[in-house]
């Protein structure tokens, strides 16, 4: 098991490190959820959600519900700020495993190991100084975004200089075209009067 796990009596005697979510006897390994647990392991909530997002692995689609639900947790229950919130520890633990047998050859049997498993995900606010460094990242990046972006006029520009580029050059194979043309009218006359 990889990353941290918090221990269970801190629950226990009411010294809640986080406030916590988690699904139990998901149908799929717990070595396959790890992977995409990893993956989200100490960011904060709002990038954590766009990496499971785009994680095509279908254990993100169950992890982005778990996370999703602390999240809803912490702000319900613990009455805290949904953009201050990290992940502080996710972990994925084996849950039973189902046996089912598929025939094979001489009458014998094989056995298939259908696993489960339980996703625990435990959200924690940020200190303050980490939290100001995180918003300011944010709000350097939809900055950035912007500037890239640009607005409308600037795009009107861009398309106007394209149109102009792409007129020039349908320009200039015509212009090429009626030289070519009239360097073979010429040499055609030349032929003739030899």
């Amino acid at each position: 098991m990889t990353g941290p796990k918090l221990n269970e009596r801190d629950f226990v005697r009411g010294e809640r490190t986080g406030t916590r979510a988690s699904v139990r006897g998901s149908h799929m390994s717990a070595s396959k959820a790890r992977v995409v647990l990893d993956l989200i392991r100490g960011l904060d909530v709002v990038n954590a959600d766009q990496v499971l997002q785009f994680t095509e692995r279908e254990a993100a689609r169950v992890v982005r519900k778990v996370l999703a639900s602390a999240v809803a947790n912490a702000v319900n229950n613990d009455n805290l700020d949904a953009e201050a919130l990290f992940v502080r520890a996710c972990y994925a633990d084996e849950g039973p495993t189902m046996r089912r047998f598929s025939p094979r050859a001489r009458g014998r049997a094989s056995r298939i190991n259908k696993r489960t498993c339980h996703i625990t995900i435990v959200v924690d606010t940020l200190d303050d100084d980490t939290l100001k460094i995180v918003q300011a990242r944010r709000e350097r990046a939809v900055a950035g975004r912007r500037a890239g972006r640009g607005g409308a006029s600037d795009r009107r520009a861009r398309v106007a200089k394209s149109r102009e580029k792409h007129s020039d050059k349908a320009a200039e194979p015509a212009t090429e075209a009626a030289e070519n043309a009239e360097s073979t009218e010429t040499s055609n006359v030349a032929e003739e009067n030899n």
